[in-house]
This record gives C-alpha cells, structure tokens and sequence, in this order.
C-alpha cells in the first residue's frame, strides 16, 4: 500500500481521549506517536525534557528543529498529539504541510471539563488496573466552563480554517469511537499503513464511566448554567462582510506632535483634520505605507493614534449626499438606481421635496445593507463598510490608542492634546449641518433600516436610534 503522509500529529485536547487513541497507534506496526512534543512543561511525557538531542531550551528557541529531527529519526511514520495551548508557531507548520496527516479528536465539552475536574482533584491522569482507581466529584464553574469552551471552539476552529485555506481535510474521531475497532483500522487505512488491529489496546482503563450528573457536586447548578448558554449560536450577529485591510494610506500625522489620526470614512474627517492643523505643530503628512509608517512610529516614540465614529445613520446620510448623490461615486449611484430604484437628482441638483430626499436615502440603506453582505457585485466601498471592520482592519496592523464618538469630539480630542502635552489646543468645531440635513428628513423607518444595514456597529458598539 503506497503511504500517503510522511507524519501526522493528532490535534486534541486534555481528556478526550487521547492517551487511548496515542496507545491504538503506538500499537500499529510502523506508526509511532510520541506524545505531546511541544508541552510547555515537558517534551513527550511528563517530566521528561529531552528528545531526540534536543532539551527544553533548545526546543523554545527553535521548535522546528525538533520537528525535524522527529520526523527524520522516527523509523515508519511519526506524529506526537497538540493540544491548544501548546507552543503555537508548531501549529501552522503542521496546518500548512499537506504530507502532514491531521487527525482532529473530539469529545463532549461537559465530559471533557467535568473528566479534568476529576484528574485535577485526585491527580490520577492515567488508569492501568482498576484497582488503583482514585474517585472525587467535580465540582462545575460556570465562568470556569465557558472558558473551557471557549478556547476548545476557537480551536477547533482555527483547524478547520486551516484546512480550508490549504484544500485539506481531516480524519475527524470522537471520543465515543476510540474503541470501535473499525474506526481504529479505518484510520490505519487513511494514514496508508498496512497494520490493522485485532483488538483495540487493552493498556488504560476508563476512569469515570457514571452519569456526568453523579459526577458533579453541584449538578443541578450545573443544568441551570448549561440551560443558559446558546449552544447553537442563536445571537450571534451573522457577518459576510469582506475582511478589511489597514487602510494606511489614509492616515494621517501631525509631525510636530507625534499625532496619528486614523479614519473611518464617512466620519467628521474634515472636522478633525482642520483642529489638527490649527495646532500649529507642522505640515499634516499622509501617503503612508507599512514601512514608512513604522519609521515614522520609531522616530515618534510618544506618538498617539486615534479614530473616530460617528452614529451609523448620521455616516449613511452624509455619505449618501456627499459621494451618491453628488456623482462623485458614479458606479455605485447607477447600481443604486438600478438595482433599487432610487429616484436620485441629476448630481449636483437638490432633491424636490423631502420625500423624494426620504425615499432615495431608505433605497441607499437597502443598497448598503446587500453590499456590506457581500451580496452585490461591486466591492465594498469603506464609506459604508461597518465601522467594526473597518477598525478590525486597523488591527490587522495596529489599532488606535483611542476610539473616540463624535457627540464627545471636543472632549476626546482635548484628552488627546493633554496626553501629548499641548497647551491651549484650539477646540474641535462640530459638523451641526450633517446633523440638521438628517433631522429634515427623519422617520423611524430609517433607524430601522440603518440598523438590519449595520447591526454589528449598533450592537458592538452600543448606538441608540437617531431619535430614542
């Protein structure tokens, strides 16, 4: 049979089984797991610290040395089991390597926490003769357990992605199916060994085969939690809106006063770049990439950066009038019309009443509801990209020191000034005209369409309805 890995590593958790499934393919001739290689604490097993020529500080300088030397000296096929909050620069080293077979174990989260209470309480972590078998009941946490959860989710997902993005796939196995000796050998199969098992092995022993509910001490308290928590993500706020890069040639500095403003379109950019220029510390400069960016930071090692949101509504209004209706956007004021129907001016003439205002703009909101969705052809414009993205695409290289709201401007900004030292900074002058422009034409069936258009921004962020 041809081989189809050179390796594996089996991607699991603490108590879901993997002693067990590391023991069924330790036991197949030619395979060889080597337990848990990049433990922080140990190398392999507990209280052991070398391998192959490598010790622990060796491994932390330099993990893929041993990843090397395992794969090369191991006769047949190697693999060790990783854990989540294992070194992760391992990770994608194996996530990356298509000859790197991924074998994905999983178990109940409830059983998984409740079996670690256990071992923690009685310090008995493996079981070889019933007789030596320690007992204790867990006692459940309910912070304790979401982040049990959480981080075994945000795992499990960083795999998948990992294999997506690579055009993998894995060969998942649940805890219930380690010793189901078909699954055993359909796995000898999918590494591409000829061993097949007999029996699966015998060695370990279960340590907690009760009712979970006699396991715990407080199990009721326990059902009340678990009855709370959305276990099939029914609040979560659905997101197809395309990932945001930093937008760094947007940025704009102050020189003399080691200030970086960050914006987000369709904010009150004209407003804070006029307070940044009045206070007469240099030339505004902009036009950053990456590299000039950084130099820039280094040479202004008391640099403070800053971005400002305004209300999701407010934004859409201005945005629709200064770039749509205007023409300045000509692509996206033909879909508009085409794809909505909006009754639009000729550019640069005003609407006939407030109506007509009213009914283009509750069009504009349903065009930027589709297009933040990812659901129309062309890409989305950053003018109405959530602000959420936009900020998690400032992260993407450095998120702001400071998120300010427009209805606090002149506070934030003098915050600001004070950080850096500047004395009598002129005050921010707020934009009232975008305001009164909205009020104009105000109803509540605005707010809720800005609101489905942007329901990231409202809920993340806390904004009201224009009018509460």
């Amino acid at each position: 049979m041809t081989q189809r890995f050179t390796s594996f590593v089996l991607l699991a958790g603490m108590r879901t089984g993997s002693n067990f499934l590391e023991a069924n393919l330790n036991a197949l001739a030619g395979v060889s797991c080597l337990g848990e290689v990049f433990n922080p604490h140990f190398i392999g097993k507990k209280d052991q610290v070398a391998l192959f020529d490598v010790d622990l500080a060796m491994r932390d300088q330099d993990p893929r040395l041993l990843l090397r030397r395992l794969r090369d000296r191991t006769p047949g096929l190697a693999g060790f089991r990783y854990f989540h909050d294992h070194d992760p620069r391992i990770l994608p080293e194996v996530l990356d390597d298509p000859s790197c077979a991924k074998i994905v174990l999983t178990r109940n989260p409830i059983e998984s926490y409740v079996s670690l209470k256990i071992a923690q309480a009685t310090g008995q972590w493996k079981l070889t003769n019933a007789k030596n078998l320690k007992t204790a009941q867990a006692r459940f946490d309910a912070a304790e357990f979401e982040t049990h959860l959480e981080a075994q989710q945000a795992f499990q997902i960083q795999i998948l992605h990992g294999l997506q993005v690579t055009g993998q796939t894995a060969f998942y196995i649940d805890y219930e199916d380690i010793q189901d000796l078909a699954v055993l050998n359909g796995l000898a199969a999918w590494l591409g060994v000829e061993a097949r098992l007999e029996a699966p092995d015998a060695t370990l022993k279960k340590q907690n085969p009760e009712e979970i509910s006699d396991k715990v001490a407080n199990a009721a308290e326990m059902e009340r939690s678990l009855a709370r928590l959305d276990r099939f993500n029914l609040s979560r706020t659905p997101n197809f809106e395309p990932r945001r890069p930093p937008a760094i040639p947007s940025f704009v500095a102050l020189e003399g006063a080691g200030l970086l403003y960050m914006p987000v379109r369709g904010g009150p950019e004209a407003q804070v770049k006029a307070w940044m220029a009045r206070l007469d510390r240099g030339e505004l400069i902009g036009g950053f990439v990456q590299k000039s960016l950084r130099q820039w930071k280094k040479a202004h090692p008391r640099h403070r950066s800053f971005t400002v949101l305004r209300h999701p509504l407010l934004r859409a209004h201005a945005v629709f009038l200064d770039l749509v209706v205007s023409g300045k956007l000509a692509d996206q004021r033909q879909q508009l019309i085409r794809s909505q129907k909006a009754d639009l001016p000729p550019p640069g003439q005003p609407f006939l009443d407030p109506a007509q205002h009213r009914a283009a703009f509750h069009a504009f909101l349903r065009f930027a509801k589709l297009s933040a969705g990812g659901q129309m052809g062309l890409k989305v414009d950053p003018h109405w990209a959530s602000q959420a993205a936009v900020l998690q695409g400032f992260a993407g290289f450095q998120g702001p020191d400071l998120v300010i709201r427009e209805d606090r401007l002149a506070e934030g900004l003098a915050w600001l000034a004070d950080e850096l030292g500047l004395t009598d900074p002129p005050p921010a002058i707020p934009d009232r005209a975008a305001a009164e422009a909205l009020d104009a034409i105000w109803d509540p069936t605005l707010d809720e369409a800005a609101a489905e258009a942007w329901p990231r921004d409202y809920m993340g962020f806390g904004f009201p309805r224009w009018r509460g």
